[in-house]
């Protein structure tokens, strides 16, 4: 019923961009904490950035903050992420997510706080 695509991956030089995009379905969208997750090669999940589809607040993860951005098309259920000034250690499988009540509490950080999982993208960042 649920389904989240990620779409926007590939393969870019250190310095560059991506935008990301993840189009969500089987929900209410308006009313969902969405959020981006990433898995480096060998380690373990952890959060990328969350936005509150109600009222459009974001939250970040101190290494992207600055360079990543997240936001929403209302009217697409699509959540995006910009990623400006890439690095080699922004290599990643990166997950959308969605829960209805994550960033209400101090767990929107937390992947066991999210219901709903794409399927994952990979971005490759070159030095």
């Amino acid at each position: 019923q649920v389904q989240l695509l990620e779409s926007g991956g590939g393969s870019v030089q250190a310095g560059g961009s991506l935008r990301l995009s993840c189009a969500a379905s089987g929900f209410t969208y308006s009313r969902q904490c969405m959020g981006w997750f990433r898995q480096p090669p060998g380690k373990e999940r952890g959060v990328v950035a969350v936005i509150n589809t109600r009222n459009s607040r974001t939250y970040y993860a101190d290494s992207v903050k600055g360079r990543f951005t997240i936001s929403q098309d209302n009217a697409k259920n699509t959540v995006y992420l910009q990623m400006n000034s890439l690095k080699p250690e922004d290599t990643a499988v990166y997950y959308c997510a969605a829960d209805s009540y994550a960033c209400y509490s101090d767990s929107w950080s937390s992947v066991g706080a999210y219901n709903y999982w794409g399927q994952g993208i990979q971005v490759t960042v070159s030095s």
